[in-house]
């Protein structure tokens, strides 16, 4: 099965595995606690003790980074998990029920996809305190419409085949219906769709971070980081494009994953019929 993976796929392979290895592993992969000062100076440049040189306070930009990255990615995995349980099921169950069920869940979700998903958390988090569960929370019920109106969109279609009807005819309970019958045949868009909100709950979180409504002090992800260290390029200190570079890598790495299991379960995997 490897060895027909193409490259750009291997290659995103590699640096989401990576990236989420280091995510597991980072009490055990950073050289120094988040929040050590290890030095009296003001981002230093790399030296042996310290790879990526430090922040504006003296801490290693490296063990920041390891753990930003951690902070990062656990927080985008739960708000896309969130997203795509509450958006999947609410979808289905909006396709498969219709009539007054699906225009009010429909009617609703428009209202919220109205209003741009970033000044919404605003709001919220401008009165609410910022925790790294509320946080979690408005991010994954936000972009739940994103998947709402995809799974609703697929679940259209397949809701009308034969072996739905055949379904239908036997009896079969809605639970029966949307997670034997629609679930299976509408993974394939949904898997790319997951990978693509996954990629958003990063560029969301890191720039609610860099805005000061993120992850606080002294915890900090790789939005946090880049704002921490924007300073330093006044200067030609370059600290602030280290996390710039990782969102970007990891964006792309999940992108070329995402687009690879795409194109395998589009050509594996037909309707049931």
């Amino acid at each position: 099965m490897f060895t027909r993976i193409p490259f750009a796929a291997m290659l995103g392979l590699f640096f989401t595995s990576l990236f989420f290895l280091i995510a597991i592993f980072a009490p055990l992969i950073a050289p120094y606690g988040y929040d050590d000062v290890v030095s009296s100076g003001f981002w230093d440049p790399p030296a042996a003790e310290y790879w990526l040189g430090t922040d504006g306070i003296g801490r290693d930009l490296l063990s920041r980074m390891i753990y930003g990255l951690r902070t990062t990615i656990w927080i985008a995995t739960l708000a896309t998990l969130i997203s795509f349980t509450t958006g999947s099921v609410l979808g289905f169950l909006a396709a498969e029920m219709g009539g007054w069920v699906d225009q009010a869940l429909s009617r609703f979700v428009d209202l919220m996809m109205s209003i741009p998903s970033l000044i919404f958390a605003l709001v919220i988090l401008s009165i609410t305190p910022i925790t790294v569960g509320v946080l979690i929370v408005v991010m994954g019920l936000l972009d739940s419409t994103r998947v709402y109106r995809l799974a609703r969109a697929v679940a259209v279609d397949i809701n009308v085949m034969d072996f739905v009807e055949a379904a239908k005819l036997r009896g079969e309970k809605y639970g029966w219906i949307i997670f034997r019958e629609i679930l299976p045949n509408a993974l394939s868009p949904l898997v790319a769709e997951m990978g693509l909100r996954f990629i958003f709950a990063v560029l969301f979180i890191s720039t609610l971070s860099f805005l000061g409504l993120g992850i606080q002090p002294p915890q900090a992800d790789l939005g946090g980081l880049v704002k921490e260290n924007a300073e330093g390029l006044t200067y030609g200190i370059g600290a602030a494009l280290w996390p710039a570079l990782t969102i970007a890598v990891l964006a792309i790495s999940v992108n070329l994953v995402a687009d690879w299991v795409l194109s395998r379960t589009t050509s594996l995997k037909g309707g049931r019929g």
